[in-house]
């Protein structure tokens, strides 16, 4: 079953963000991620938001998990957690 990221962000540290998000990108493209979000764009019609916005779709839990805890895209949370406050889940896909 189709899941996807879907991370809401709130960029603290430019510079840094700008290494997670080169690093970042790597990692999703080696693991088959497609981006469908990253940035843009948004209107809040209800509740609140941060400035930045990404979903990102794969295969499977089991690859954007194997993603989230690979050594790649660990190196890049190095970079991005201090870099800015975000939630960030998976969700399967209907």
């Amino acid at each position: 079953m189709t899941v996807y990221t879907i991370a809401s962000i709130e960029v603290t540290d430019p510079d840094a963000y700008a290494e997670y998000a080169r690093l970042s990108g790597a990692a999703v493209a080696r693991f088959g991620g497609k981006f469908l979000v990253r940035g843009g764009t948004y209107e809040v019609m209800e509740g609140h938001a941060r400035s930045r916005n990404v979903i990102i779709e794969w295969p499977d839990m089991a690859t954007a998990k194997a993603f989230y805890n690979s050594p790649d895209y660990q190196r890049a949370l190095a970079h991005g957690l201090p870099a800015a406050r975000r939630d960030y889940i998976f969700v399967e896909g209907v």
